[in-house]
């Protein structure tokens, strides 16, 4: 269980914080970026020797396509990344109001469909994953805690967020959208919309983890 604990911790605080920063900073995109950047940095370090720090469904899905780490514990790592996502949703709900953490879940702009939205994704979350292997996984690495990993989700929500919100992480989407009541919308456009911060970040880090921990992972 504290392996469970630390996942769901530590997708709490990136929620959090990351609503909290919207809801002070606004359209500052370099101050959100930055604090998701940094609650991942300072989390991904406290939890790396308990979980590893994943704290994102495309993550440990990464991890699970190179061969590190079983299915049944993605789907475990998945059940408390999302818990503790959808806590933090709650809790900025009741801080916040619901205006606030609609504002923080990840939508798509008007100028961008669900394809190239979810394109997007993917390519912003395959660099995520890709560093976290190179930094964390790979035994090879240089070991600079969750450094490098919060470097690189600040540079993806600074090229992703004006496209997608930049969420590089289903959790991202997935608590706040439940908390604030949007995902149960009965709109078809709103389930679709949704669907991209799934399938996008599953399939970057997907094919981060296959070409990281099948081809360039020393055996």
């Amino acid at each position: 269980m504290r392996t469970y604990l630390a996942e769901a911790i530590g997708t709490f605080a990136l929620i959090f914080i990351g609503i909290a920063a919207i809801h002070n900073a606004g359209d500052s995109l370099l101050t959100v970026a930055f604090a998701h950047g940094l609650a991942i940095a300072v989390m991904v370090s406290a939890t790396g020797s308990i979980s590893g720090g994943h704290l994102n469904p495309a993550v440990t899905f990464g991890a699970w396509v190179g061969g590190k780490i079983s299915l049944v514990e993605t789907g475990k790592y998945w059940v408390a990344q999302c818990f503790g996502a959808t806590l933090a949703g709650l809790l900025a709900y009741a801080l916040f109001g619901q205006g606030v953490v609609i504002l923080g879940t990840p939508s798509l702009q008007k100028s961008i469909t669900c394809f190239p939205g979810a394109v997007i994704e993917a390519v912003t979350t395959f660099f995520l994953v890709f560093v976290v292997y190179g930094t964390a996984i790979d035994s090879r690495g240089p070991k600079i805690g969750g450094l490098a990993i919060g470097l690189t989700v600040t540079m993806g929500i600074l090229a992703a967020g004006p496209l997608t919100g930049g969420a590089l992480n289903p959790a991202r989407a997935f608590g706040p959208a439940l908390a604030s009541g949007s995902l149960f919308h009965l709109e078809w456009g709103v389930w679709k919309e949704h669907a991209v911060y799934w399938i996008g970040p599953l399939f970057g880090g997907g094919l981060a983890g296959w070409i990281y921990g099948r081809f360039l992972m020393k055996s």
